[in-house]
């Protein structure tokens, strides 16, 4: 049996950090030793699981009696069904996931004696789960939501003809990721992938930076 980490954030979100720090925490608290002693991170959308490292860990490295270990569920996925299903297969494998936002999960259901207890324990996990899946996706809808509307709000006030559609990311943090490649650390297609940034965009950006525009 391994302990394996994973932590996702958006291309904007500046938690990656504390998130790492997190699970670092728990794991010391526990005693437990992480494979490989690292946290596999993807810096990439919540909306899908075409995650590099992530895909890694699934086909790869995640084994029958394992143990994954995340912060938050909207951290693993923030697609409902998606999420759920993903963890039907862990679980369909034997592959224990533990959310250190709840509790629960936490615990080690298969070493209780008491059947009635574990059951119990697995109905609440299993509730728990599908509410905070719901949640994750109401809050990207939300987020969707708002963006649609503004969108609309600039055409109707005629800005949205100048303004053009919005920039993925800013060209200086695409300059900062790109370091990677010009380092010959990263190939473009995984940076590209990373960033879910369309293939038109990182292209025009990388070309920006490299005439120095």
């Amino acid at each position: 049996m391994k302990y394996v980490a994973y932590h996702r954030t958006s291309t904007t979100d500046q938690h990656l950090d504390r998130g790492i720090a997190e699970i670092k925490a728990y794991c010391e608290e526990n005693a437990i030793i992480l494979y490989k002693d690292k946290i596999y991170t993807d810096q990439q959308t919540g909306k899908n699981f075409n995650r590099p490292r992530y895909q890694m860990l699934k086909e790869e490295i995640l084994e029958s009696g394992d143990v994954l270990i995340v912060t938050e569920l909207d951290r693993l996925g923030r697609n409902k069904e998606a999420t759920l299903k993903e963890l039907h297969f862990f679980q369909d494998n034997n592959i224990r996931v533990m959310v250190l936002e709840l509790p629960t999960t936490l615990i080690d259901a298969s070493k209780m004696e008491n059947s009635m207890a574990r059951m119990m324990l697995e109905t609440i996990n299993n509730m728990m789960i599908e509410l905070y899946a719901s949640m994750a996706q109401a809050e990207i809808e939300k987020k969707e939501k708002r963006q649609k509307e503004g969108i609309e709000a600039k055409k109707a006030r005629g800005e949205w003809g100048n303004y053009g559609r919005p920039k993925t990311m800013n060209i200086e943090e695409f300059a900062e990721q790109y370091k990677a490649v010009q380092q010959g650390k990263k190939k473009p297609f995984v940076l590209m992938r990373e960033l879910d940034m369309a293939k038109s965009t990182f292209y025009r950006y990388k070309y920006q930076i490299e005439k120095g525009c």
